[in-house]
């Protein structure tokens, strides 16, 4: 079935004509637009990077919060059973949305109870009016790709590329960078993180180095599992080390103007990571295992022993 909004069949419409044709998604678009942005602690947060996604459920122990930030033309997505509460945020930077979405779905559906009383509902939010269009093409994917899995999902809140911009001097910005969500009550609202680890920037290397969307956390045993992950060394790494703010803003940045002041910097000590460790396997992931990460009685993330070791 395809995509709903309002109980009914979404038509093949732009962003902003699908929300001026539906005046429940405009309003709850204007409304998000219009939150000031709150600072996020770490207790009880789990930090989605790009190409991230994590599940879990108001049973969970541990996790209160799924928040990512830092969406210039990617896009957030957080996807909810409202039966049982199941919720899935992930940062899609359109990379390969079409292996994503059913990922996303499979992620909702492995909680065993999905099958119970409710439906399943999706949030969109990010991007801007870009020059090249990237948030747009986004935009449709993700749109295209909920209308073409088997169940009804619900469209709930589309504030997305030209809903989500703002205009000064001639360029475009995003007016929403990043949001979170609260698993417990279902509240999504706009946020920024001080604290986006653990292992920052080993998971940055894995994205930065071409690697796939993947899970990162484990519901069940309420641990954050990173790698272990392989790459290649990263092509001509002392070449953009050494180029200047305004090179590798213009040519590692999807939209150069509409960056956060820290992406240059971010960017840097990630070619610094990639530089250092250019093949992690056995350097980052001792035997090859697994780094496990739990949160501790403070709601901090704590590492734990890999099992076996």
């Amino acid at each position: 079935m395809p995509l709903l909004v309002e109980g009914r069949v979404r038509l093949p419409q732009s962003a902003g004509d699908l929300v001026r044709a539906h005046p429940p998604l405009e309003e709850r678009a204007r409304l998000l637009r219009g939150q000031s942005v709150q600072q996020v602690g770490p207790q009880g947060l789990l930090y989605v990077q790009q190409r991230e996604l994590a599940v879990t459920s108001p049973k969970d122990g541990s996790i209160s919060i799924l928040g990512s930030d830092d969406a210039t033309t990617c896009h957030i997505v957080v996807l909810r059973h409202t039966g049982n509460g199941a919720t899935c945020l992930t940062h899609c930077d359109g990379t390969d949305t079409k292996a994503e979405v059913p990922l996303i779905m499979n992620s909702i559906k492995s909680f065993s109870d999905h099958a119970q009383c409710g439906r399943l509902e999706v949030h969109l939010v990010g991007g801007f009016s870009d020059d090249r269009q990237l948030s747009q093409k986004l935009t449709h994917q993700l749109l295209s790709e909920f209308d073409r899995q088997e169940d009804d999902i619900h469209l709930v809140t589309l504030c997305v590329t030209e809903l989500n911009d703002r205009e000064e001097n001639e360029n475009h910005f995003p007016i929403i960078y990043g949001i979170a969500v609260n698993i417990k009550t279902a509240e999504i609202y706009r946020a920024s993180f001080q604290d986006r680890g653990p292992e920052e920037q080993l998971r940055a290397a894995r994205t930065l180095a071409g690697g796939p969307m993947i899970s990162i956390y484990d519901a069940e045993t309420e641990q954050l599992r990173i790698g272990p992950y392989s790459w290649t060394p990263f092509p001509h790494v002392d070449f953009w080390l050494q180029q200047d703010d305004k090179q590798i803003l213009e040519n590692l940045s999807t939209s150069p103007l509409a960056e956060p002041p820290h992406f240059v910097e971010h960017i840097r000590s990630t070619l610094m990571f990639l530089k250092k460790y250019p093949s992690p396997t056995n350097t980052l992931f001792p035997g090859n295992k697994a780094l496990l990460y739990k949160k501790n009685e403070d709601g901090l993330w704590e590492k734990i022993s890999s099992p076996g070791s």
